[in-house]
């Protein structure tokens, strides 16, 4: 009897991953017609269809679902044994797959660039979403590990808290706020604020803030990015709340001031997470590490000397632990 080689294993993954021929074969670097090919003799050796097409649009079959749950399982057995042979030869190998919030790529390729110097054989992918593509991500076992700022309450989901995220006010250096001390909440309040997206973990920390206080900010604007925000705020459009490792390349910026509001900095954490029953590889379990050892040294880096902001907020990074359960 004929079997599936890993060869059609792959591309049928990837076609099943992305439901289309055409992305599929895009991604793998290979024609249309070489990726039908594979998948029509893969299911000739299957004897059941994989796939079936409505109009336009690609479905996995029952049985297509079940062959896609035996590659995930087959190449991340084959990718922790590849680790495995590399970690007793003494040499760190292999593929890391990072999901990261949008805030954290302010700080996350740094320290990419500190793990990949000292473990020049691994090779990285990450991918930067919002938090519902993020979340979505996770729930489909895309990556390796996934960085948040708040990470989802949900059971199947591990995570551990590994650097202060403290949550600050900016405003342009040219504001009636920007030079006093000990602004109460209600002054802030009358302010016009700019923020994210519906759903963003920052933009729901502030406005729970407010909330508890029994005050509502007033929304001006919606901007897609911390980019935007920030030039709209230097713009004198608004104020807004952000992340302080946002600001890490405004040190020397003289457009943009943090204000010192009665409550702020809002002190919340980055936290590693992936899906409880997922065995991290030893490359992911690798950088984890790294996470809880270096990302404190590295955000002092950056942010030391930020007007406003005192580093004397940060503490020790976490130890690394074993998931639970």
């Amino acid at each position: 009897m004929k079997r599936a080689t890993l060869h059609q294993l792959k591309i049928f993954e990837v076609v099943a991953r992305n439901l289309s021929f055409t992305r599929a074969a895009e991604e793998l670097h290979l024609t249309q017609p070489t990726i039908s090919i594979q998948v029509k003799q893969l299911t000739e050796i299957v004897g059941l269809p994989l796939l079936e097409q409505v109009g336009k649009r690609i479905f996995l079959t029952e049985v297509g679902r079940e062959l896609l749950k035996v590659c995930h399982d087959l190449f991340e057995s084959l990718a922790r044994f590849e680790m495995t042979v590399s970690d007793i030869r003494g040499v760190k190998t292999g593929k890391l797959r990072l999901g990261v919030i949008t805030t954290a790529k302010y700080f996350v390729p740094r320290l990419l660039g500190a793990f990949c110097e000292r473990y020049p054989g691994i090779e990285v992918a990450i991918k930067v979403s919002n938090r519902e593509r993020l979340l979505q991500r996770l729930v489909n076992n895309e990556d390796d590990l996934y960085i948040f700022g708040q990470p989802p309450v949900h059971a199947d989901v591990w995570s551990q808290p590994f650097l202060e995220n403290p949550l600050i006010v900016i405003a342009p250096s040219n504001h009636p706020l920007a030079q006093q001390r000990a602004i109460p909440l209600e002054r802030l309040a009358q302010e016009a604020f700019l923020m994210r997206e519906q759903g963003s973990g920052t933009r729901l920390a502030a406005e729970a803030f407010f909330q508890q206080r029994g005050l509502r900010m007033k929304m001006r604007m919606e901007l897609g990015s911390n980019e935007a925000i920030k030039q709209a705020v230097v713009g004198g459009l608004g104020l807004a709340v952000l992340s302080a490792h946002t600001l890490a390349l405004e040190r020397n910026n003289s457009e943009l001031v943090v204000l010192d509001v009665e409550g702020f900095p809002i002190m919340r954490h980055w936290h590693a997470g992936y899906l409880r029953e997922k065995q991290l590889s030893i490359v992911a379990q690798t950088f984890f590490d790294f996470l809880c050892r270096e990302s404190l040294p590295l955000a002092r880096t950056y942010l030391e000397g930020l007007p406003g902001f005192s580093l004397s907020l940060f503490q020790p990074g976490a130890e690394p632990v074993a998931p639970a359960g």
